[in-house]
């Protein structure tokens, strides 16, 4: 099936990506302002999931910034839109297929540390992803990677390492934490996210997790940051809403999209 994909993307576009990139919430423009060189809809691909969450357009941009050549998923998939772990990893398979080498994964979570404020960036160090099945469950692919991969050092602390220079750079102050992932698409219980802060996370949500594993397992180098748009259910003082998040995540758009430019000028 990848092959086909892969058969199909290179009938539209022989360009070659060195930097994957998967947006979250609220970053969806930012697609828009690299230098393009071919946009294909998901929708195109033959048997590609199809992207449903508000927000998320649901296609490939190819283009350069700073010079990098990098592919964007503009608008992911997630468990609770109804997608397989198995079709989560559809994506960035592809990207690994299309010549990628290095995965930059950013999303929209909920603040479980408390030393955490509404609109902080959070550099994952590790995640929990034990609440989701695993994407490499099932018939594996010695072509794609090996049946038992390692996952000792998911988030590559040499790209951590670009991730806080560039921020010092820009004046930018960074967290740095695990994450962990819940199906979705309801928000948290407090005793759920209570268990989560006793299993070492600080930060919660309802994607990367699951594209970290396939990244690795296929041979990217990964790298992760979330923005925190809220504070996870029973450390909030009021209920969560979905806009809330969109409206956080908006609003701290631009200085994100200036982070990930910048950082990725410099991997």
């Amino acid at each position: 099936m990848i092959d086909k994909q892969l058969n199909y993307i290179r009938s539209k576009t022989d360009f070659v990506p060195d930097i994957a990139i998967v947006l979250g919430s609220g970053l969806g423009p930012f697609a828009e302002e690299i230098e393009m060189e071919c946009i294909i809809n998901y929708n195109e691909i033959p048997h590609f999931p199809v992207s449903t969450a508000p927000g998320h357009k649901g296609r490939f941009v190819f283009g350069k910034i700073d010079g990098k050549k990098v592919v964007i998923m503009q608008g992911r998939v997630h468990l609770y839109e109804g997608y397989s772990p198995q079709q989560i990893a559809n994506p960035i398979r592809l990207m690994r297929k299309m010549g990628a080498k290095t995965l930059m994964l950013t999303n929209a979570s909920g603040g479980i540390n408390k030393k955490f404020n509404i609109g902080d960036f959070m550099v994952l160090t590790d995640h929990i992803s034990t609440f989701v099945d695993s994407p490499l469950i099932g018939k594996n692919d010695d072509s794609i990677g090996p049946r038992f991969p390692d996952m000792s050092e998911v988030y590559s602390k040499k790209l951590n390492k670009v991730i806080f220079d560039t921020a010092k750079e820009m004046d930018i102050e960074l967290q740095s934490g695990v994450y962990i992932q819940f199906k979705g698409p309801n928000f948290e219980t407090p005793a759920e996210i209570k268990m989560a802060k006793v299993l070492g996370a600080d930060a919660v949500g309802m994607s990367t997790a699951i594209e970290a594993q396939t990244g690795v397992h296929c041979g990217f180098d990964v790298c992760a940051i979330s923005v925190i748009t809220n504070l996870a259910c029973g450390i909030s003082k009021t209920p969560i809403t979905s806009e809330e998040v969109t409206q956080t995540a908006n609003r701290i758009a631009p200085i994100f999209k200036e982070l990930i430019k910048k950082t990725v000028g410099n991997f």
